[in-house]
């Protein structure tokens, strides 16, 4: 049993670039791989040292693994492999404009319900944060390429305000579609 993997990036783990832009079936099936060849059960009739490895590797998989898969996780993952750490709960975008943007497109979200088509209306509004989080992605690749780390952070600043709002969309047109049931 290799104890290197403790060693390496979450990139490295699943042998892809460090880059933004990843081939996620790619991180998928070696994700499958290395879950199989380092399963606790395959250490059953093993000594106490060996399975509290196979444990220790199988969990720093699953966490590489869903951080390199969530967008907003592998941002902030590349950033602190940059030395910029991001404290989620009071790191947030100080973009005054955004911010305003976003107040804004919360209020049209409680509206929804009062219009006569609302799950058409929601249907648009993640159709709109869909190209703003698609936009965000690239302005991040980019400024994370060229080293503009502290403008990168504010784009992960901003992805998760976009996130936020999807999720509270998708919550709210499930509410909406179970009670047209």
């Amino acid at each position: 049993m290799s104890v290197d993997l403790f060693n390496k990036s979450y990139f490295d783990i699943f042998n892809v670039p460090l880059s933004y832009d990843i081939d996620l079936n790619k991180v998928g099936e070696i994700y499958l791989k290395l879950q199989k060849s380092v399963h606790p059960d395959r250490y059953a009739n093993s000594g106490d040292q060996e399975k509290r490895i196979a444990m220790q590797q199988t969990s720093l998989i699953n966490q590489a693994f869903y951080t390199l898969k969530d967008p907003v996780s592998r941002a902030q993952y590349m950033l602190k492999l940059k030395g910029l750490d991001m404290d989620s709960e009071t790191d947030t975008t100080m973009d005054a404009e955004f911010l305003m943007e976003q107040m804004e497109f919360r209020e049209s979200i409680m509206e929804v319900q009062d219009k006569s088509d609302p799950l058409s209306e929601l249907d648009s509004m993640l159709a709109v944060l869909g190209k703003k989080m698609d936009g965000l992605s690239k302005d991040f690749t980019n400024l994370f390429v060229n080293a503009s780390y502290d403008a990168a952070r504010e784009a992960v600043r901003k992805m998760q305000f976009i996130i936020k709002a999807k999720k509270e969309v998708n919550e709210l047109s499930e509410k909406l579609e179970d009670e047209l049931m």
